[in-house]
């Protein structure tokens, strides 16, 4: 039984994960950010870096996570954007 419930656990996890949409687009006042949520998922392979309570949406998402969370990984990784227009297009 619990074979079962840990098997049904992961194909809904998995699910999750392919179901979610491959570029986003946040509007901003500075100009509209468009996220290529499929490009992060592939070159990250982890979700919880993003989504730390699991698939779905990112709790207290918005301006100052996406600041910090998003600009702080590109400066730690030396790579994808860290200026102001290089995000927001208008």
């Amino acid at each position: 039984m619990k074979k079962i419930i840990a098997a049904m656990a992961l194909t809904i996890f998995a699910a999750g994960a392919a179901m979610a949409a491959d570029t986003m687009t946040f509007p901003a006042k500075m100009g509209n950010v468009t996220f290529n949520h499929k490009m992060h998922q592939d070159m990250l392979k982890d979700c919880k870096i993003c989504h730390e309570k699991g698939p779905g949406k990112i709790e207290g998402f918005g301006k100052d996570f996406a600041h910090k969370t998003c600009k702080g990984c590109h400066a730690e990784k030396k790579a994808g954007p860290t200026k102001c227009g290089e995000c927001h297009k208008k």
